[in-house]
């Protein structure tokens, strides 16, 4: 990284996977990563989670799978992606993953003095805690209020594990959001969130911001960027 340019390398599959099999995705990349850096698996043990922003995000984009690397993430996929076999077990299937192509850039990611608008999908942005707090809240504003403070929250911690600060304040506005739907995420039923939103901070393409980040959840996307490319339902 060289200053808040960002290294970013997202590697898009030919290969199509149902929104269920994200985990199991992942899962054959680290299988078959030899889960030596722990940059792949985000765990410092079988016991112990390594709480940092994951810099290898494993999604599903158009339907097919991808992975996304950011900064360290980029050099440490870099050296398994040149010795790495493609055929991978996906649960059940026997898969040779098909790169169709590759996407590799320096982003600048910091504040600017406009708003760039974005959408967000399968954000998951409550906790048990402030879960509560939101279905407690009456008026929508209250709502969108709180969901904002969260959104900037999670921008703040992704920066953070980043090596970024911003000498300014970070601004989010929810403009539009769809009905929340319940997921399971590591057994447990969550809210998800698909949302339209404007910020001042420039965001690469394809990132992960809040829960679930390695698993594609909360993937966000230029509105007016990819417009055949920004669903990863």
């Amino acid at each position: 990284m060289e200053g808040n340019r960002l290294k970013i390398w997202i590697i898009f599959f030919h290969n199509e996977i149902a929104p269920e099999e994200v985990p199991a995705f992942r899962g054959a990349v680290i299988a078959n990563s030899g889960s030596e850096s722990l940059l792949f698996h985000n765990h410092e043990s079988d016991e112990r989670l390594r709480y940092r922003y994951p810099l290898i995000q494993y999604k599903r984009i158009n339907r097919k799978a991808a992975i996304v690397c950011v900064g360290e993430g980029v050099e440490k996929f870099g050296a398994f992606f040149a010795n790495c076999s493609f055929d991978v077990l996906i649960g059940s299937r026997c898969v040779t993953l098909q790169v169709e192509r590759t996407n590799a850039y320096r982003h600048l990611l910091q504040l600017w003095d406009t708003m760039f608008i974005y959408r967000i999908r399968k954000w998951l942005p409550l906790n048990q805690v402030n879960y509560a707090k939101y279905m407690a809240l009456e008026s929508l504003a209250e709502k969108y209020a709180m969901l904002e403070k969260l959104l900037t929250g999670n921008i703040l911690s992704m920066a953070k594990g980043l090596g970024i600060r911003f000498e300014k304040q970070v601004e989010c506005k929810i403009v539009a959001m769809e009905e929340p739907c319940l997921i399971t995420y590591k057994g447990v039923k969550m809210m998800a969130f698909d949302a339209k939103f404007k910020s001042n901070v420039s965001l690469p393409d394809y990132i992960g911001l809040g829960k679930g980040v390695s698993l594609g959840m909360g993937t966000v996307v230029r509105k007016y960027e990819k417009k055949n490319e920004d669903n990863n339902e």
